[in-house]
């Protein structure tokens, strides 16, 4: 992907968010077809909440039971924030964080749908394939998403600790 302006910025006052108009709107359309999908039997849901115990299955439902409510609660607080700050050019620690989480949701629920692999980023798909549209959003969410985290990252030191 070319290089392009960073669209957060860490700053003294929180967080700069610098999208253009078209990255907003398109932004914009997808807290709510997530939200659609949340807590229905759509298999490209089931990404977000892998087995927790893979060899043990009724260890893995009896984990869900426990915190599947709040991780969708959660998920859905997420959605809420990226939403309300969509046009905002100044984030805060938490709702940074929120669009880090609403990101990370969208984007493995897209690659689900798609069925993205390895062999995708060598061979994007031809502009006029269906998936083209698709797996381009794709890709620019997990680059908007490697920005937030370089951002959060931004005021930690070496050592792990904030600076």
């Amino acid at each position: 992907m070319p290089r392009f302006q960073s669209r957060v910025k860490r700053t003294r006052n929180g967080y700069q968010l610098r999208l253009p108009r078209e990255e907003r709107e398109l932004l914009r359309t997808l807290p709510g077809q997530l939200r659609d999908v949340l807590g229905t039997d759509d298999p490209a849901i089931a990404r977000l909440s892998p087995p927790a115990y893979q060899d043990d299955p009724a260890r893995s439902r009896e984990f869900t039971e426990l915190v599947g409510d709040d991780l969708d609660a959660s998920r859905r607080r997420s959605l809420d924030l990226m939403e309300a700050t969509i046009d905002a050019e100044r984030l805060d620690e938490e709702q940074l964080t929120a669009w880090l989480g609403a990101l990370n949701d969208l984007r493995l629920v897209l690659g689900t749908r798609l069925d993205v692999s390895e062999d995708m980023y060598e061979r994007p798909p031809d502009p006029d394939e269906p998936n083209a549209h698709a797996f381009a959003v794709f890709v620019y969410l997990g680059w908007l998403q490697e920005q937030v985290v370089a951002a959060l990252a931004g005021g930690l030191d070496p050592r792990g600790t904030e600076g």
